[in-house]
């Protein structure tokens, strides 16, 4: 639509279906429409500059509508005719931005494609479009096109296309969209060619590339960083493109679950690429099918010795899955059971036996792990010690030991030697069970607590073997050693606190001191009172130890997974509880803390400053609120219903005072009572039910784990065995190792590598074997049923193409049998449906809402007063519906879609008829021009005119100054004086020509030549019917103030209102029947 200010009116020149310009005026307000802001207006004009840019001709119809239906001839012959034409673009878009090339891409359509790259079209995304739809032959030929067409130093032919029509980001490459699609022909196809996929910058990356790209774009930066790795994920390029598909595909999940952390915004997107990975590596043990495979796939190492079959395994790839917490991996059937066989080696027939008789087998390894601990130690080659090395009697053995650790511990805490010495009973022991009670501070390790510091210092030094060994970054990836160390650490704590009471008494001796004081004259942080309260915090630790060995159960290892769930949803609650609870402690303090210290002054107002038994109240409560921490502490024990209103009756407390107290009081008992501790209830359930979801995995990974740690070679012996030295030791120091030479070792990596990589091709042939099977078994789609359409209607295109050149004549049927989509795509084409924006009412009503707002705010600030709130709803209503219309109305008459498929598909033979329309419709306009009325009146009388139509034209040639300006303007490139000539040659040939109008629309059409008497009558009847022509029959399209208003006269000095009364009474006809061959034209 072409905006053109003249006045108060806006001229809209509009293309109907045949490329003619209709003008129309209307009548426009400039200050509601245009207003005063001339960019506003200049918005406008360019949007509808963009808006008529975008219609289509009718050509450029006919040629996207006949490469949608494939049909290939009518493309050529549309194409060859319309080569040269300014109006006809082959490089057109549809209303959804697809060009013919894409269209014939997604049809499959490889003869159509050929032809519009052979005619020059610009392939633009196309390569991308043809990856996408999977079109792998399509593809080949899109990328030798790309190779003939591209110059060094130009972007390629995607790169080139404008933001606002591509289809993909500047970010995605050939070979990124076919790893996205998974296509393992087209990566095979582009990395064949040299195509690259570099790695994306780390997101913490400070080079100058990735500071600009985040500078001027983060949104793009991070979506590019996620197609990227979306790209590497693809199982089909990892399996083209890797050498080591399973180490690939952990690293890549380590990655992404790091990725995922620094950017939580596309947490959910580096997950789900994460779980892909962990799945395709899951996917290659699907296809292995004996034992060698999977221990030659688990056991390689790319620096250690070559694994042969009877070694003992060490699992370097599973260990590897443990770290990068590949779970479903380890869990897999075949990883578990090759676990299995390793873990019950030495202990033939055990799974299979029943519960009494593995209970039994257990209790007799547990009793004799002192034996098998000093065998190997003495002997590590002898048969016991080879059965001390199996994991599982390793396993019972370390088990063992720290159950009889636990026993001392229990020990330890009940006197047991005090019981036994009063148990016997004689003079001696009585004795000195009384002095040990008197030496009770500073006194030395007795038997058991000796025993206990043995087992500690064995596993200390397990503990930094294990660290030496993994390394700090592994050791504390493992949760239960971070326990370990910690409950070292208190048993230490605890053992050198003894040591200093103990120093601490020996010196108070030497100075002639009394010593040995009954405990309840102790120092309050006597370091005997310390370390006695450390050694009961490392007991409990000691004793939650025991929850990692049950995971080896399947009954206790599901509940021991759900509870380490549950331990980080209390510690994220504990965050928003302590909140709350030194929140209300601060407030509670700061009431009532003048109050606890007069109950404090009277619980200690006793002779020198001893408490007063006659205050023994206050000497209770003054502790609740002395201080933050008392007030903190009394909140926490109010949780589980500890402490009692009476509390707050303080010694002089005040009505108000205490109100605002006990407000604070129950305040706090709603929101940290009722609320949070459900709050944590209701986490811990949700836990529960994801970790029941995938119980069985997160149980096979934790057992996993475990057995491993038993896999290793070293820490055989269990404490406090591990820490005396052993011949072996012994053997080691003197003795050194033997190097091998250079060149064993690269024989060596060589067989190492050629093995491996011959069972990852194997694996890798099945799994994508298995993947195209799966591709191709997929069930018949609308895909499929539409290919299969393009053929049928590709060959019938084809048939009446060798039909019309060999002289037959064949009808083209428009009523053919189209889909949902397709007759969506033809209505879109046909009636120049274009993605604009509109305003709608919404926003123009928030506008009108808005500048109301904004002065009826100033009024206000101005006036001080406020808006009468009465309202008349009933005008405001009335003034709404006034506005109202539901449907809207038609800027133009559009026919059905039948109409114009039909229309658009007529056969080439009536475009001599279609040349008579485009002519007769030109020189209607002519008429209705001052300028030609002007003219009109030194031309020759009009010699006749047809029945039904005024209005004769005598032959001739019209000059070309006589064509109004803006018919002009507007198809300046068009022959008018070919199209009069052609119109003679036309009419000569006794072409009738029916015209019939439609709702102010004319509609031509062609009929056949008169061949019999009747018509030739009729034809020679028309001739005297009517002879003037009136200009004035326009008069109702003309303005009033237009110069076209006044009449010229007829031929025969008649004024014409006769004939425009006529045209009144024939307005129901609506059917009209022009020109004879005698007609002239001026």
């Amino acid at each position: 639509m072409l905006l053109n200010r003249k006045g108060t009116k806006t001229y809209h020149l509009k293309r109907d279906a045949d490329g003619i310009v209709e003008q129309k005026s209307t009548e426009v307000n400039q200050r509601n429409f245009l207003g005063n802001n001339q960019l506003y207006q200049d918005e406008i004009a360019s949007s509808e500059s963009e808006q008529r840019e975008c219609q289509l001709s009718v050509f450029e119809k006919k040629f996207l509508l006949c490469s949608e239906r494939g049909d290939v001839p009518a493309v050529r012959a549309l194409l060859d005719k319309h080569k040269n034409n300014a109006r006809f673009n082959i490089n057109c878009r549809d209303a959804i931005g697809r060009t013919a090339l894409v269209v014939a891409i997604e049809n499959e359509n490889m003869e159509l494609i050929e032809l519009l790259l052979t005619n020059g079209i610009e392939a633009e995304d196309a390569l991308l479009h043809a990856i996408s739809e999977e079109y792998v032959e399509a593809v080949e030929v899109l990328l030798q096109h790309e190779e003939k067409i591209y110059s060094p130093g130009k972007p390629y032919s995607w790169e080139a296309v404008e933001n606002e029509m591509a289809t993909f980001t500047k970010d995605i490459t050939p070979l990124i969209l076919a790893a996205h699609r998974d296509n393992y022909e087209i990566i095979k196809l582009l990395l064949d060619r040299g195509a690259s996929l570099p790695v994306p910058h780390d997101v913490r990356c400070g080079c100058d590339e990735c500071v600009v790209a985040t500078k001027d774009d983060c949104l793009r930066h991070s979506r590019s960083r996620i197609n990227a790795y979306r790209a590497l994920s693809s199982p089909s390029l990892i399996c083209l493109s890797s050498t080591d598909p399973i180490q690939t595909a952990f690293n890549l999940s380590s990655e992404l679950a790091r990725l995922s952390n620094a950017e939580n915004e596309f947490k959910s997107d580096y997950t789900e690429l994460r779980l892909k990975c962990e799945q395709y590596a899951t996917a290659l043990l699907d296809h292995t099918r004996t034992s060698y495979e999977l221990e030659v796939m688990l056991n390689y190492d790319p620096k250690g010795p070559l694994y042969q079959k009877g070694e003992r395994m060490k699992l370097e790839r599973l260990k590897l899955a443990i770290i990068c917490k590949q779970k479903t991996f380890v869990a897999h059937p075949n990883v578990q059971q090759l676990l299995a066989s390793v873990w019950y080696e030495g202990s033939p027939g055990f799974r299979r036996k029943g519960m009494i008789g593995q209970l039994i087998d257990i209790s007799k390894m547990a009793m004799m792990f002192p034996i098998y601990s000093m065998a190997y130690m003495m002997a590590p080659n002898s048969s016991l010690g080879h059965t001390m090395k199996k994991p599982f009697t390793k396993f019972i053995a370390h088990s063992s030991a720290y159950c009889f650790f636990l026993l001392l511990l229990i020990m330890a805490s009940q006197r047991v030697e005090t019981l036994v010495m009063e148990w016997i009973g004689t003079d001696y022991l009585l004795q000195k069970v009384r002095s040990d009670h008197e030496h009770e501070r500073g006194k030395p390790p007795g038997i058991v607590e000796s025993t206990i510091v043995l087992f500690v210092i064995g596993f200390v030094w397990s503990e930094i073997k294990q660290l030496w060994d993994a390394g700090l970054e592994n050791y504390l990836c493992d949760m239960w050693n971070v326990v370990d160390f910690f409950t070292n650490m208190l048993y230490l704590t605890c053992i050198g606190l003894r040591l200093s009471s103990w120093i601490v008494v020996q010196r108070e001796l030497n100075r002639g001191l009394n010593a040995y004081t009954p405990r309840e004259e102790w120092d309050p942080y006597d370091p005997m009172l310390i370390s006695e309260g450390i050694f009961g915090a490392a007991n409990i630790f000691s004793f939650l130890k025991m929850v990692h060995i049950f995971s080896v159960n399947p009954h206790l290892g599901p509940l021991q997974i759900s509870l380490g769930r549950m331990v980080f949803d209390i510690i994220k609650f504990f965050f928003i509880y302590s909140l709350v609870l030194f929140a209300f402690g601060c407030g509670m303090n700061q009431l009532l803390w003048y109050y606890a210290d007069i109950d404090k002054e009277l619980c200690y107002s006793g002779p020198n400053g001893s408490m007063n038994p006659n205050y023994e109240q206050s000497c209770i409560i003054w502790r609740r609120f002395a201080n933050l921490f008392e007030t903190s502490q009394s909140l926490f024990w109010a949780s589980f219903g500890l402490v009692e209103l009476e509390n707050f009756e303080l010694t002089g407390i005040k009505s108000y005072t205490r109100f605002w107290s006990l407000l604070m009081f129950g305040s706090y008992s709603v929101i940290n009572i009722v609320v949070l501790l459900n709050l944590l209830i209701a986490m811990m359930s949700n836990s529960y039910q994801i970790i029941s979801e995938r119980s069985d995995i997160e149980w096979k990974f934790a057992r996993s784990k475990l057995w491993m740690s038993y896999f290793e070679d070293g820490s055989t012996v269990p404490p406090p065995f591990n820490i005396f030295p052993t011949p072996k030791l012994f053997r080691r120091t003197l003795t050194c190792n033997k190097k091998s030479s250079l060149s064993l070792k690269v024989k060596e990596e060589l067989e190492r590598n050629a093995k491996y990589r011959s069972v990852m091709k194997c694996l890798i042939r099945r799994y994508v074997t298995t993947q195209q099977r799966k591709a191709e078994e997929t069930g018949i789609t609308e895909d499929d049923v539409n290919e299969v359409k393009q053929v049928v209607t590709s060959f019938r295109s084809e048939l009446f193409d060798i039909l019309r050149t060999n002289g037959m004549k064949g009808v083209v049927s428009a009523s053919e049998v189209l889909s949902r989509k397709e007759r969506l795509r033809e209505r879109r084409l046909l009636k120049d449906f274009n993605i604009d924006l509109v305003e709608t009412i919404v926003e123009a009503f928030m506008k009108d809402t808005e500048r109301k707002n904004k002065f009826s705010l100033i009024r206000r600030l101005t006036t001080g007063k406020r808006e009468n709130a009465k309202k008349n709803w009933n005008a405001i209503v009335g003034a709404a519906r006034a506005r109202q219309n539901p449907i809207g109305k038609t800027t133009s008459h559009s026919g059905s879609l039948k109409e114009l498929r039909e229309k658009v598909l007529q056969e080439q033979e009536l475009a001599p008829v279609r040349g008579a329309k485009r002519f007769v419709q030109a020189a209607k306009r002519i008429v209705k021009d001052q300028a030609y009325k002007n003219r009109c009146e030194t031309t020759n009388s009009i010699a006749s005119i047809e029945e039904e139509i005024p209005g004769t034209f005598s032959t001739g040639t019209t000059p070309r100054n006589s064509v109004p300006q803006d018919v002009q303007d507007e198809y300046g490139r068009r022959n008018l004086v070919g199209d009069f000539n052609q119109l003679q040659s036309y009419t000569s040939e006794n072409t009738i020509i029916n015209v019939e109008s439609n709702d102010n629309q004319l509609k031509m059409k062609g009929n056949k030549l008169l061949k019999n008497s009747d018509e030739a009558k009729r034809s020679s009847k028309v001739q005297g019917l009517i002879h003037t022509f009136d200009p004035n029959r326009f008069e109702d399209e003309t303005p009033k103030d237009s110069p076209r208003r006044h009449s010229a006269p007829a031929a025969d000095g008649t004024d014409g209102r006769n004939l425009s009364h006529y045209l009144s009474q024939r307005r129901n006809a609506r059917h009209f029947t022009t020109l004879d061959e005698s007609v002239g034209w001026l």
